[in-house]
């Protein structure tokens, strides 16, 4: 009998193996499969937003014009000063959560270890749960002398902040900002001065509007060189235009002040930047970080003489347009770039 019971035991056992294997199979695959690749985040900068009284009213206009993320000021003017940042940041970032929004990035006014309040903007950063902040700058070249040494000497200024990084667990977004003598202007010597360190602590925030205005399309070449250490994108339009009258020289991109072609910011769309390209590009090597768009273009408002700036000025500046106009102009931009980031499958 006992005999019988194993051998009928045996033959069920070996009915079930397949069975058994194949949900060990399964169970394991479940536990290898790797998760879905990251997308990035879409925000509007908090710049364009001074003029409203406070955070509540600053996130509903976000919301109202469309945009799930917000990307925070700290700098003089800002909702956020650095002095207060400890007890202002929290507030922002619950302002955010209450109205729907994601907080992924802020702006500084830090460029290393030596920016005052730093490690005071960093250590409130990482209370919060925010990794990604934007850089200045690391100031201009002296065109006098040679600008390997100056290179140099930025790449430490990269060195210490990097370390500083590391320490809570942040990470810098170095801007390429394209006006005359500024170092990173061009991408590839602010790529240079970033490359040799991880981009978990360090990276370049890239401007596509910035390095299509240095460089042309040799975005092309430095989209690629840098995708390591590209941690974050910034949004804006440009064409170029013979100046011929103090409002169109928005951006001086040479260092002669006689010449009379200058960069004049334009609603998205109606420059000169490949965004579609751009934004292929992006998918292609893998960008995931945050992506910021700010409003840096004039438009005509009735009953003012001089065009408005939609950046807007410090905090409690009036705003210099009708409430509706200013969110349909910001409805306008988050459409059009959410449109083509989707086509892109970056979104």
């Amino acid at each position: 009998m006992g005999q019988e019971v194993t051998r009928r035991n045996i033959i069920k056992g070996l009915g079930t193996t397949p069975l058994l294997a194949a949900a060990a199979a399964q169970s394991a695959a479940a536990q290898t499969e790797a998760p879905p690749p990251a997308k990035p985040t879409f925000s509007l900068w908090s710049r364009t937003l001074q003029w409203t009284p406070d955070m509540d009213e600053a996130c509903a206009v976000a919301v109202e014009a469309g945009y799930k993320s917000i990307a925070w000021t700290v700098r003089p003017g800002a909702h956020i000063l650095a002095a207060n940042v400890a007890r202002d940041l929290p507030k922002a970032v619950e302002a955010s959560r209450k109205a729907g929004l994601a907080t992924p990035m802020i702006v500084t006014q830090i460029v290393d270890d030596k920016t005052p309040l730093a490690e005071a903007i960093l250590d409130a950063m990482r209370g919060v749960g925010i990794r990604y902040f934007r850089c200045n700058t690391l100031g201009s070249y002296d065109y006098t002398k040679d600008l390997e040494p100056q290179l140099a000497i930025a790449r430490q200024r990269v060195a210490s902040l990097a370390k500083l990084n590391e320490k809570y667990g942040t990470t810098a977004m170095y801007n390429n900002e394209s006006s005359a003598r500024l170092i990173g202007g061009g991408v590839w010597d602010l790529w240079m001065a970033v490359k040799d360190f991880d981009p978990a602590h360090v990276g370049i925030g890239y401007n596509i509007a910035h390095a299509t205005m240095r460089g042309g399309p040799e975005w092309w070449e430095t989209i690629r060189f840098a995708r390591k250490h590209i941690t974050g994108v910034s949004l804006c339009d440009f064409r170029w235009v013979k100046k011929t009258d103090p409002e169109m020289g928005d951006r001086r991109t040479d260092a002669d002040a006689s010449w009379p072609w200058a960069a004049e910011w334009v609603k998205p769309g109606e420059g000169m930047v490949n965004f579609k390209a751009a934004f292929e590009s992006l998918k292609l090597i893998g960008f995931s970080g945050p992506i910021h768009v700010f409003q840096e273009y004039r438009v005509d408002v009735p009953g003012r003489d001089a065009r408005v700036n939609l950046l807007g000025n410090a905090i409690g500046t009036p705003l210099q347009m009708p409430r509706e106009m200013f969110i349909g102009y910001l409805r306008r931009d988050q459409e059009f770039y959410s449109k083509l980031m989707a086509g892109a499958e970056l979104l």
